[in-house]
């Protein structure tokens, strides 16, 4: 499926200029939905300067339009321009993020040590004599590296992360962990954060045109200041 050129300053335009779902965001760039959850709350490693994907003729606004009525729509990328593809070597990483890659790889070597060095290199975009140092703990600034997730620091996706580490067990023989971290409430999480945007949006409604909350329930303003008698 075509994917946004930037995926992550598109997903920060959407959460920031419309009321999709995470989900909907999610699918349409190719992101995992907390990597999404992320950008909306402002706990990515820098902040993103969004990209409109309507004015980069990537997504049209009658698309937008739909997924807005219809929370379970799922976007259709309109032809944009021929994406770069990722040819073999290390992956670039801006300079705001580079002090970032000791934790990442300290990380996978942590939770995933059956993946290679040639594997992380690629991943992160780093030497095999800096990973290596990380392994045995030589490296000059150890003391201050604290294993931090990748994908949190914006240094790689849970897409790539995935099937690196898939590939790395099937190689060593063994069965690769899958992300539990929204084992047994995935969909009460997505549920949730719905709930929340599409509540969020039914105030910002209310409150342009004046609609008085339904008799029983106190309104956000209200509750803010104190209801007057």
């Amino acid at each position: 499926m075509a994917q946004p050129l930037m995926p992550h300053a598109t997903a920060s335009w959407l959460v920031d200029n419309t009321s999709l779902s995470f989900q909907q965001i999610a699918e349409f760039c190719g992101l995992h939905i907390l990597e999404v959850q992320a950008i909306a709350d402002d706990t990515a490693a820098t902040k993103l300067t969004g990209r409109d994907p309507v004015r980069a003729h990537e997504l049209t606004q009658d698309e937008i339009d739909k997924g807005q009525k219809d929370p379970n729509y799922k976007l259709v990328m309109s032809k944009g321009p021929e994406q770069i593809r990722r040819t073999k070597g290390p992956r670039y990483t801006p300079v705001s993020k580079r002090q970032d890659k000791p934790d990442g790889i300290a990380w996978i070597i942590r939770n995933h040590p059956e993946v290679s060095d040639g594997q992380i290199s690629q991943l992160i975009g780093t030497t095999r004599t800096t990973i290596a140092a990380i392994r045995d703990r030589t490296h000059w600034n150890i003391a201050n590296i604290t294993p931090k997730d990748p994908v949190t620091l914006g240094l790689t996706s849970q897409r790539e992360l995935d099937a690196v580490v898939a590939k790395a067990a099937k190689a060593a023989g063994i069965e690769a962990q899958p992300d539990t971290r929204l084992d047994g409430d995935r969909e009460a999480l997505i549920s949730q954060l719905r709930h929340e945007r599409e509540h969020g949006h039914q105030v910002a409604e209310n409150a342009a045109s004046g609609t008085v909350p339904s008799s029983g329930v106190m309104s956000d303003v209200d509750a803010l200041f104190g209801k007057r008698g």
